[in-house]
């Protein structure tokens, strides 16, 4: 039992870090209707400059939300400059180009810093809690305790400010929006920074976890995917609660299943897709399709 009870809280380890990238997904998919495959290099660019700010002498706290500031300006610079451009173009086009800025970005952190890996230092203390014969480190219980914050902050930006009423109503009719006097390019414009400060969490969450290097978040996008259609894609409670079933499912399942072991825990996450997609494609959370005939 105290394995299984460890084993669960490695898998909600795990799952925060794919909520909070899934967050990232969700919140630019209700913005522009389309999948950001750059949301986890984008991430990844964000831990390289949290390292990096460290690496200059700045204590690591101060390089982390360094960087997360960054991250949210350069958000907000990809939705003007790459995004917006194209923004009337077909969905294909959009994810092209989302697909095209994935790669930019990895070579980008590749030419920069290479593709070796890098150590990068935990923003939580060594040691761990051990109650009734369970360990729980602190590395672990960390995580979580970002990602509750986290979701908690946007719940208050979104339902008790007036930026997040505005940034709801875009979400929910951009012209309509745009016809009651809101500056519709601009909430664009702060969704996406807020969508990339979000990943820039799971990026600076996961290096220490991971290793520092240009590929890291590719197995984490995937289980970040899953865990939005698992929850609904337009829902960021469904991405949190989609995020932590994955984490909890794959880390199980490679421990107790010996079929699936280590090796094939990402065969999990695309289980999850299929069958999400077959039974309820809106996901936990989501909202169906209506359309009038």
């Amino acid at each position: 039992m105290n394995q299984l009870l460890e084993q669960t809280l490695g898998g909600l380890t795990a799952g925060a870090i794919y909520a909070s990238l899934a967050l990232g997904l969700v919140l630019i998919y209700r913005f522009t209707g389309v999948a950001n495959f750059a949301q986890g290099e984008l991430a990844m660019f964000s831990a390289f400059l949290a390292w990096q700010f460290g690496q200059t002498g700045m204590p690591l706290w101060l390089a982390m939300i360094t960087a997360l500031a960054v991250s949210f300006v350069g958000g907000m610079l990809i939705e003007r400059l790459v995004i917006r451009p194209v923004e009337q173009a077909p969905e294909l086009t959009l994810v092209i180009v989302t697909v095209g800025l994935y790669f930019f970005v990895n070579a980008a952190a590749g030419w920069i810093w290479s593709f070796e890996l890098q150590t990068f230092p935990s923003p939580f203390p060594d040691g761990a809690i051990s109650t009734g014969g369970v360990s729980a480190s602190y590395q672990s219980l960390g995580v979580v305790a970002v990602v509750a914050v986290v979701m908690a902050l946007l719940f208050v930006l979104f339902r008790f400010t007036e930026i997040g009423l505005a940034m709801r109503a875009v979400a929910a009719n951009a012209e309509s929006a745009r016809s009651a006097g809101i500056r519709v390019g601009v909430v664009l414009a702060l969704g996406w920074g807020l969508a990339a400060l979000v990943g820039a969490v799971s990026g600076i969450l996961a290096a220490p976890i991971l290793f520092l290097e240009p590929n890291m978040m590719g197995g984490v996008l995937i289980y970040a995917f899953a865990a939005a259609t698992l929850g609904g894609f337009d829902s960021p409670v469904g991405a949190v609660v989609g995020g932590l079933i994955i984490g909890v499912t794959e880390t199980l399942a490679g421990a107790y299943i010996d079929a699936i072991g280590t090796e094939l825990k990402i065969g999990v996450p695309l289980l999850v897709i299929l069958i999400v997609l077959l039974v309820r494609p809106q996901g936990l959370f989501g909202t169906a399709a209506v359309q009038r005939v």
